[in-house]
């Protein structure tokens, strides 16, 4: 994919819709910015909770789970 953009007088750039699907980001994201020999690469940043959020979702405690039966508040 190559596509061209032009830097505002802020240093601002878009960055074109396929790029940032590709790469996952979207409003908010963050990304890291590497110099490469002629040009810059960019690379989306994931926070670690973000990461492993949800990565037991589903899947609850085993049938085998013996759990303790709630206590009563005195």
């Amino acid at each position: 994919m190559r596509y061209q953009g032009t830097v505002t007088s802020k240093g601002q750039l878009v960055i074109p819709v396929e790029m940032r699907r590709a790469i996952r980001i979207g409003k908010g994201s963050k990304v890291r910015f590497e110099l490469i020999k002629g040009g810059i690469a960019i690379y989306p940043e994931q926070d670690p909770i973000d990461y492993y959020r949800g990565i037991l979702g589903g899947r609850g405690f085993p049938a085998d789970f013996e759990r303790e039966p709630d206590r009563e508040i005195e």
